[in-house]
């Protein structure tokens, strides 16, 4: 069986006027062209509650590094009290988004995703003694690189909004 490794979990929250359609798509565009990931969306969940809705949103991002490890980030939108404002942009109307979201993401390490070492307690053995003294170091480099990932995102995603706060 795989072996996962949570190496990243943080978040980050924001509230002001944004576009939650557009934040999505771009959270979706970065994962997938910057990060290279796979993403499936596990839950979208609208609440509606007077004229504000509440949207919880959870994304599962993959990606094979090698025929070893595997790179999964999980991410979640939790959307509250948005409601539809307008806007002036450059003289024209525009319709947005008020209210607050948390965005948060966790990044795992999936080692032997494929079950090579799964045969007896013989490979498992020889699977111990691989991690530990023959790919440590590489080990080590995907973990860093998939913590550089989920910290540009968090960073990206934080910018986009602040960016979208201040139009």
């Amino acid at each position: 069986m795989a072996e996962k490794d949570t190496i990243f979990s943080s978040s980050i929250k924001s509230s002001g006027i944004f576009s939650f359609q557009d934040f999505y798509n771009f959270c979706y565009d970065w994962l997938t062209e910057e990060a290279g990931l796979l993403i499936s969306e596990t839950k979208y969940a609208e609440k509606l509650s007077g004229d504000s809705k509440n949207i919880d949103v959870d994304w599962v991002g993959a990606r094979d590094v090698t025929d070893y490890f595997k790179f999964e980030v999980k991410v979640k939108f939790n959307a509250g009290g948005l409601t539809q404002v307008e806007i002036n942009k450059d003289g024209a109307k525009i319709k947005t988004n008020k209210g607050s979201i948390k965005v948060q993401v966790q990044g795992v390490i999936v080692k032997d995703y494929q079950g090579k070492f799964e045969g007896s307690a013989f490979s498992k053995f020889i699977r111990g003694i691989y991690e530990k003294w023959v790919i440590a170091s590489r080990l080590e480099q995907y973990e860093e690189k998939l913590t550089g990932i989920c910290d540009e995102f968090l960073a990206q995603t934080k910018a986009y909004l602040d960016l979208e706060g201040k139009r």
